[in-house]
């Protein structure tokens, strides 16, 4: 089984980053998952969406045909957004729209929200609401939302909230194994061959 996470922070070194490293590094040290990929949006590498994405433009080819075979590969993903002004960030919205040959289709996602305080609830809903249309993307029932996250899931113990850290900890290994088992249940669906992109290609 493969794990994508995507970062969805523009900013450079940012905490959904140091999230995201951590949730890799449980993946593969709590053996959730035989293979993961991390991509960061760290720097806005993808430009805004536009139509020529639908008429195979070559510099659009160029750009996503690597990320499409990485997350096409994926069996399940963890979404990582911080909470900028109460929304999800504008370059991670823009990643939902690049993604309709079925790459995300029908396959589990966790979401992590992160906040710098007692926020991270308002990303949780807007990407439940209206980032799965028409790639499909399957968001589970289990959520971790990362509050305080400077004081926790640090490297360095000293600079963690223990008792904050010790809950995220547990509580983000709990969310993944559960992540994992829904990987093996949906790939079923999958397999079935019910879910016909070509006959369906957007979602209602």
């Amino acid at each position: 089984m493969k794990i994508s996470i995507i970062s969805g922070s523009h900013r450079k070194d940012s905490q959904s980053e140091k999230v995201a490293r951590f949730i890799r590094r449980t993946l593969e040290e709590q053996s959730i998952c035989e293979d993961t990929w991390l991509f960061s949006l760290a720097g806005n590498p993808l430009p805004l969406w536009d139509e020529s994405i639908w008429d195979a433009d070559p510099e659009w080819e160029r750009r996503l045909a690597p990320l499409s075979a990485e997350l096409a590969a994926s069996d399940a993903f963890v979404i990582i957004a911080p909470e900028w002004h109460g929304q999800v960030p504008s370059g991670l919205k823009n990643f939902f729209l690049m993604w309709g040959k079925g790459e995300l289709a029908h396959k589990p996602a966790l979401i992590v929200t992160v906040s710098s305080a007692d926020g991270g609830a308002y990303p949780v809903a807007e990407l439940r609401m209206s980032s799965y249309k028409n790639n499909r993307i399957c968001y589970i029932p289990e959520q971790v939302i990362v509050r305080n996250v400077e004081s926790v899931l640090n490297d360095d113990p000293a600079a963690n909230n223990a008792e904050a850290d010790r809950y995220f900890r547990e509580r983000i290994t709990y969310a993944l194994r559960i992540l994992r088992e829904y990987g093996l249940a949906l790939g079923q669906v999958r397999d079935s061959g019910v879910a016909d992109l070509a006959l369906f290609r957007n979602g209602m």
